[in-house]
C-alpha cells in the first residue's frame, strides 16, 4: 500500500517548527488569534505539551493535535482557564466532580486540519483521533478534558466521540470561537460507548483500521513515560478489545497502520 502521509508523535526540530506553525495557521484562519497570542496563551504549558502531527508526501504539516500532559508546573490549561471569565470555576474541584483522576487527566488544547486538505481534511482527522487514542492506551491516559469548539464538538459527536460539559461551565466564547464548552471525556467509558454506537467510527480511530495511504509509529513510539505507568483502564480496555474482535468490522493485530 502507498504511503501519502505519516504520523509524528512529539516532533522535535523543524517537524516541530512545521507543527506549530500549522497550528497557528489553522487558528488564525478560524478564530484569528495571532502569533502573540499563542506565545501567551500556550507558552507556560511548553514543557508539558506533546505534538501529534501528520505530514503530507511533500512535508508539510497538514493536520495537528497539542496535548497538555499532566507533568509541567503550570498544569492544565483548561482547568485554569475556566477559573476565569465567563466561567468562574474552581477548574480542580471541577474536575474532581466529574469523577478524574487528576494525576493521570491530560488535555486536548489544540486540534486542526489545513482547509486546502478539502475531502481528506477527514481522513487526517480521524488519523489525528487514532493517534490519541494510542497515545493514551500506552501512557495510562485515564481521562482528557478540553475547551471544543462547539463545531469540532459536534464533529467528535458524529465519531461517537461524545464529550459532557465540566460541572458548573456552560457554552462560552472563548479565544476567538463564538462558542465553545469545557468538556471532559474518560477514556476506557468513551471507547465502549464508541464500539456499541458507532462501530465503524471504532474501527477507525481506536483500532487504526482503515486508515489507507497514513504510515502510524509503532506504539513504543507513542510511549512518552515509562512502561511502569502504563494501566489496563488506560483507553481500550481488554474487554472492550475482546469484544470488537469479534465485530466483523475489526480484525485485532491486523489494522492497516502501514
Amino acid at each position: 500500500m502507498s504511503v501519502d502521509a505519516r504520523l509524528h508523535v512529539n516532533p522535535t526540530g523543524a517537524l516541530l517548527d512545521a507543527a506549530r506553525d500549522c497550528e497557528l495557521q489553522v487558528f488564525s484562519e478560524w478564530y484569528g488569534n495571532t502569533a502573540a497570542e499563542f506565545a501567551d496563551e500556550y507558552g507556560p504549558y511548553d514543557d508539558a505539551s506533546v505534538f501529534l502531527a501528520l505530514e503530507d508526501a511533500a512535508g508539510d504539516v497538514v493536520a495537528v493535535m497539542r496535548l497538555i500532559a499532566p507533568v509541567g508546573t503550570a498544569g492544565l490549561k483548561a482547568l485554569n482557564d475556566i477559573g476565569h471569565e465567563p466561567w468562574g470555576v474552581d477548574g480542580p474541584r471541577a474536575a474532581r466532580a466529574a469523577g478524574l483522576d487528576l494525576a493521570s487527566t491530560w488535555e486536548i488544547a489544540t486540534l486542526g486540519s489545513r482547509r486546502q486538505q478539502g475531502s481528506a481534511r477527514i481522513r487526517n482527522s480521524l488519523a489525528l483521533y487514532h493517534g490519541f487514542g494510542v497515545l493514551a492506551r500506552v501512557n495510562a491516559m485515564s481521562a482528557f478534558v478540553a475547551i471544543l469548539d462547539e463545531r469540532v464538538r459536534r464533529l467528535l459527536d458524529m465519531t461517537g466521540l461524545r464529550t459532557h460539559p465540566l460541572p458548573g461551565t456552560r457554552t462560552a466564547p472563548y479565544l476567538g470561537s463564538d462558542a465553545s464548552t469545557p468538556v471532559y471525556g474518560v477514556n476506557a467509558r468513551l471507547a465502549d460507548q464508541q464500539r456499541r454506537e458507532h462501530p465503524d467510527a471504532f474501527a477507525l480511530v481506536a483500532m487504526g483500521s482503515g486508515l489507507d495511504g497514513i504510515d502510524v509509529p509503532p506504539d513504543d513510539a507513542f510511549r512518552l513515560f515509562g512502561r511502569d505507568r502504563v494501566a489496563a483502564t488506560s483507553w481500550i480496555t481488554p474487554d472492550v478489545v475482546g469484544r470488537a474482535a469479534s465485530s466483523p468490522l475489526v480484525r485485532v493485530g491486523q489494522e492497516s497502520r502501514r
